[in-house]
C-alpha cells in the first residue's frame, strides 16, 4: 500500500476526531458526578428504615439490594460468577453488660471504667488472678530493634499496653516513623502480638490524644454486638479476654502497684520496657451469647475489552454499628458520614462509567464490604480469599467518610508518598487546580484503619485520599469551621445522620478525582508500584 501526504493527513484527521470524541466521553462521564446525586444516595441508605446496616441486621438486605438495584441499571455484571454477593462468615459474640473487673481489690464497671470481651467464639472465658504486667506498646518489632516482650513468659498474665507506638509523643523521629502511626500502635496489632506472646488477657490504656477518638468511642463500639471471622478452632489463638481501660483508671492501678504510670510511660516511649505491676492481679468472667451468621460483600464489574481479566478497583464498606436498645432516646446509629458517603461515592462511580459510550480497556469492579467497623472483616475475608486473583487486581481506590464541609484547594492522601498511585491523583488534582498535601493527623493511623489496608498487606496499591484542609473561600471556612464541630462529635454516634445543610461539593470534587484516576489506569497498560520506602511490596 503506497502512503501518501494525502492518506497521513486523513489518519491524522480521524485520529484527532477519535481523540476528541474520547476527550468528549470522558468529560461527559466525569460531569455526571453531582452532589445531588450522592446525597440522594447518602439519604437513602442512612435513612432509620436501614437501621444503622448492622451486618447480618435488618438493614443488610435493604442495602445490598439498593447496591444490586443500582449498579445493574448501571450496566454492571455480577462480580462473582453470576452473583453480586461473596458470603462472608462471621461469628457474633454479644457480651454481658454486669461485667465486673476486678483489680488490687477494687471492682471497675463495664462501659464506664472499662470493656472487656472475648474474640473467642466462647460463651464462657475467663480471667482469674491474672498477674498484670506492663508491656509499655506491646510491639516486638525485629526490624525496628524493639520487644516489648523481651524476656517474659506472658503465659496465664495479662498484658496492659499503652496506645499507639513510641514515636508518637517522643515526637523522635528516629523511633519507629517519629509521630506518623505505624500499624504496631493500632489496637489489632497489640491483641495480636499479646495472643502470639501467649498471653491470658491484653488491655490497652486508653488516652484521648494517641488513640486520635474520645472514651465515648471505645464505650460504643466495643460494647453490644461484636463480629469476628469464622474459624472451625473456636479462634483459641486468641488471648481469652481483651479490653480497655480508662487512663484514670490506669493511674489508679499503677498507683497501688507502687508505680508511677506517667514515669514509665516516658521511659516506654524511649526503650522497650516490661514490668510486673506489684503482684497485682485481674479477674474478670466474660459470658457471652455466639452466633454463627452469614454477612455478605458486595461485587460488581464493568467488564473492559482487552484486559477484562486485570481490575480496577474501587471499595466502600456498607455497614455500621446497627441499634443499641440499651441507650435512652436514639437508638440508631446512621452511620452517614461513616460510611454511607463513602457508598453515595462508589454509586456515583459505577454511575459515572456507565455514562463512557466507549468501552474500557481494563475492567472496573466495585467492592462493598461487610464488617468494617468490626476490625476491616469483610475486606480481610477478601483478600484471603480473593474473587479475582489479586496478581490481577491493578490497583485499589478505597472510600470512607467523604468531604461534607465543602470544596477546598487540596486534597489529603492519607500515607502520601507510599505509592505511584499518588502520581495519577496529582495529574487528576492538577485539573482541578488542587494540590495534593499529607493525610492530616498522621498520628492517627488512618492508613491502617480503613479497608484498603488489607489490600496493601497482600501487595496491591492502594490510594486512600479525601478532603483537604484548605477551603476554597473564606464563606466555606466559617461552614467548615462550624460543621467539622458536629461531624467530629457524631463520630460512632447516634448523631451522625444525614444533613441537609452538608455542603457535598467537596465530595463531588474528590468522587470526580477517583473515577478521574480509574478511568487513567483503566485505558492504560501500566502497573502503578509502591515506593522504595513503603512497607509494602507486591506479589509475585
Amino acid at each position: 500500500m503506497k502512503i501518501t501526504i494525502k492518506s497521513m493527513a486523513l489518519a491524522a484527521s480521524v485520529l484527532a476526531t477519535f481523540n476528541a470524541t474520547a476527550e468528549d466521553n470522558f468529560q461527559r462521564a466525569y460531569d455526571s458526578i453531582t452532589a445531588a446525586d450522592i446525597a440522594k444516595h447518602v439519604k437513602e441508605v442512612a435513612s432509620d428504615r436501614y437501621m444503622g446496616r448492622s451486618p447480618t441486621g435488618p438493614g443488610e438486605k435493604l442495602t445490598l439490594d439498593y447496591l444490586t438495584k443500582q449498579f445493574t441499571s448501571y450496566g454492571f455484571k455480577p462480580g462473582n460468577g453470576d452473583s453480586f454477593l461473596q458470603a462472608v462468615e462471621l461469628v457474633e459474640i454479644v457480651g454481658n453488660e454486669d461485667q465486673v473487673l476486678t483489680i488490687g481489690g477494687k471492682a471497675y464497671e463495664y462501659r464506664k471504667d472499662m470493656v472487656t470481651g472475648t474474640s473467642r467464639t466462647s460463651e464462657f472465658e475467663q480471667l482469674k488472678n491474672s498477674e498484670l504486667v506492663f508491656v509499655g506498646y506491646g510491639i516486638n518489632a525485629p526490624e525496628y530493634n524493639w520487644n516489648d516482650y523481651a524476656g517474659i513468659d506472658m503465659k496465664g498474665k495479662t498484658a496492659v499496653i499503652l496506645v499507639n507506638d513510641p514515636g508518637y509523643e517522643s515526637g523522635d523521629p528516629e523511633l519507629f516513623q517519629g509521630t506518623t502511626m505505624t500499624y504496631y500502635g493500632r489496637w489489632t496489632y497489640k491483641y495480636e502480638e499479646a495472643s502470639r506472646q501467649g498471653a491470658a488477657g491484653a488491655i490497652i490504656i486508653h488516652e484521648t490524644a494517641p488513640a486520635s477518638y474520645p472514651w465515648t468511642v471505645v464505650e460504643n463500639s466495643w460494647t453490644g454486638p461484636q463480629y469476628g471471622l469464622w474459624k472451625e478452632d473456636g479462634n483459641k489463638g486468641r488471648v481469652a479476654v481483651e479490653g480497655w481501660i480508662q487512663h484514670e483508671v490506669a493511674k489508679e492501678i499503677f498507683d497501688k502497684a507502687g508505680l508511677n504510670f506517667d514515669k514509665l510511660k516516658k521511659q516506654a516511649m524511649k526503650k522497650p520496657t516490661s514490668v510486673e505491676l506489684g503482684g497485682l492481679t485481674a479477674s474478670v468472667d466474660v459470658k457471652s451469647k455466639v452466633k454463627k451468621s452469614t454477612s455478605y460483600n458486595f461485587i460488581a464489574t464493568l467488564p473492559g475489552d482487552k484486559a477484562a481479566d486485570e481490575h480496577i478497583m474501587y471499595t466502600a464498606h456498607w455497614d455500621h454499628l446497627g441499634v443499641d436498645t440499651t441507650k435512652k432516646g436514639d437508638q440508631i446509629y446512621n452511620g452517614a458520614h461513616d460510611n454511607a458517603t463513602g457508598i453515595g461515592g462508589i454509586l456515583e462511580i459505577g454511575q459515572a462509567y456507565a455514562e463512557l459510550k466507549q468501552p474500557l480497556s481494563r475492567s472496573v469492579t466495585i467492592l462493598a464490604v461487610t464488617a468494617e467497623e468490626q476490625g476491616l472483616l469483610g475486606s480481610r475475608y477478601y483478600a484471603e480469599n480473593p474473587v479475582l486473583p489479586l496478581n490481577k487486581t491493578v490497583a485499589v481506590i478505597n472510600m470512607d467518610s467523604l468531604n461534607v464541609l465543602g470544596k477546598v484547594k487540596d486534597i489529603s492522601v492519607t500515607g502520601l508518598g507510599k505509592s505511584e498511585m499518588d502520581d495519577y491523583l496529582t495529574t487528576a488534582a492538577t485539573k482541578q487546580n488542587r494540590s495534593v498535601t499529607k493525610g492530616k493527623n498522621p498520628s492517627a493511623g488512618y492508613y491502617y484503619r480503613s479497608d484498603h489496608f488489607n489490600f496493601a498487606k497482600v501487595g496491591v496499591p492502594a490510594l486512600y485520599a479525601g478532603g483537604g484542609n484548605d477551603p476554597l473561600d473564606e464563606e466555606t471556612a466559617k461552614y467548615r469551621k462550624k460543621m467539622n464541630l458536629i461531624v467530629r462529635g457524631c463520630y460512632h454516634q447516634p448523631c451522625d445522620k444525614y444533613r441537609s445543610s452538608w455542603d457535598l461539593t467537596g465530595a463531588q470534587q474528590d468522587v470526580q478525582l477517583f473515577f478521574e484516576v480509574g478511568y487513567t489506569i483503566a485505558n492504560s497498560q501500566d502497573w502503578p508500584n509502591w515506593s522504595k520506602t513503603s512497607e509494602f511490596k507486591r506479589q509475585k
